[in-house]
């Protein structure tokens, strides 16, 4: 897949035009929510089965396609599953693309969803899961991180600094967790912002991660003064 870089830089968080990296997982999403509607009209549902992640199948019977496979199905009961993950996607994931180009873009799409996929292993051994959230979440953070002060719409109408509108999502998904289950995979979303953050971050490289920290706390024992402050300690 090529890179893709352009200039856009709209005011408002909203998308913009599409990037390839994102018109191509959008299309294989779509394509495979059709083929789950058409297999499940026709009174099968072994495409949940087989593909989504059910961690016991992946430790017993090595089905080590599962946490990939997932992130491509959605629930057919509702069309809104689909539809908001695909609406963030396309409104985080834009500017990231044109910024890192297309293959860096998906290459952290899948570390993020595929993270995401192994937290879920890790709690949960019986439940099966589904969706490309865990990605997207990802997505989010790398927008709040590179451009924290910029407005996007909350609601679609009400202005937010994005990086207090990922916070706030972040929050409600940890905080859900302390409630009584909803059908929803709030700790996979959370895994998709860690593996996000831990990638951001460089954590694997720890020579790079070490060296990054002693700068920045050496930096903070310094102190940077004005020309004309006479009580600068000049020699």
């Amino acid at each position: 897949m090529s890179s893709y870089r352009t200039q856009y830089r709209p005011d408002i968080g909203i998308g913009g035009p599409i990037t390839p990296g994102i018109k191509t997982i959008i299309i294989a999403n779509i394509s495979v929510f059709a083929l789950q509607v058409l297999t499940r009209s026709f009174g099968g549902g072994g495409i949940e089965e087989l593909f989504g992640l059910t961690p016991m199948m992946v430790y017993q019977r090595f089905w080590l396609w599962q946490p990939v496979t997932y992130m491509f199905l959605h629930s057919t009961l509702s069309i809104m599953h689909i539809l908001l993950n695909m609406l963030m996607l396309w409104m985080f994931g834009t500017d990231i693309e044109r910024l890192w180009g297309t293959r860096l873009f998906v290459k952290y799409y899948f570390i993020c969803g595929v993270g995401a996929g192994l937290t879920t292993c890790l709690m949960f051994r019986e439940s099966t899961t589904i969706g490309a959230s865990g990605a997207v979440f990802g997505v989010m953070l790398a927008y709040a991180m590179q451009y924290p002060a910029r407005q996007v719409l909350f609601m679609m109408f009400v202005p937010m600094r994005a990086a207090t509108f990922v916070l706030i999502c972040i929050g409600v998904e940890a905080f859900s967790l302390l409630g009584l289950p909803d059908g929803v995979a709030h700790l996979a979303h959370l895994g998709g912002v860690l593996f996000g953050y831990l990638y951001l971050k460089k954590f694997w490289r720890w020579r790079d991660f070490w060296r990054e920290l002693r700068w920045k706390l050496r930096r903070r024992r310094f102190r940077v003064m004005p020309h004309d402050d006479d009580s600068y300690p000049f020699h």
